[in-house]
């Protein structure tokens, strides 16, 4: 029976070394798996990096265009509120306007009568003026 305990404890001192050789070997791999991630992480980290640092760019660019954009759009809305006083202005003008053509066409519909009177009293006076002036021609010439 001796035997039988010396042959169990050399193959269980046989297993633990097997165990010892194999679990070495995997740690072993196990470190150079770890060492292959941290690099790669390292690398990401400086990726990410890059990306955030261009983010952070793009951002102020960003706000600046927004700036500008937002005191360009000020100005026109200026632009456009000058350009509607002036319509506004216009249509006014063309009301007046309209209002003194009627005011004109109406005195002129009302006086029409007198203002042919005229015009016919201008005429006889013109043709009054030209026989006089003939009369003194042909006085001229008699004598």
């Amino acid at each position: 029976m001796e035997f039988i305990l010396y042959a169990s404890i050399a193959l269980i001192a046989v297993a633990f070394t097997v165990l010892v050789v194999y679990l070495a070997k995997t740690l072993k791999s196990l470190r150079i798996t770890l060492d292959q991630v941290a690099g790669t992480l390292a690398g990401l980290e400086k990726q990410v990096e890059g990306i955030t640092k261009e983010t952070t760019d793009l951002l102020h660019k960003t706000n600046q265009l927004a700036e500008d954009i937002q005191k360009k759009s000020e100005k026109v809305n200026s632009v456009v509120d000058a350009v509607k006083e002036i319509g506004t202005s216009i249509q006014q003008f063309n009301r007046s306007m309209k209002k003194v053509s009627a005011s004109v066409t109406g005195q002129l519909e009302k006086n029409e009568e007198k203002v042919a009177q005229a015009i016919q009293w201008t005429n006889a006076v013109m043709e009054l003026i030209d026989k006089v002036k003939q009369r003194k021609r042909s006085k001229k010439q008699t004598d």
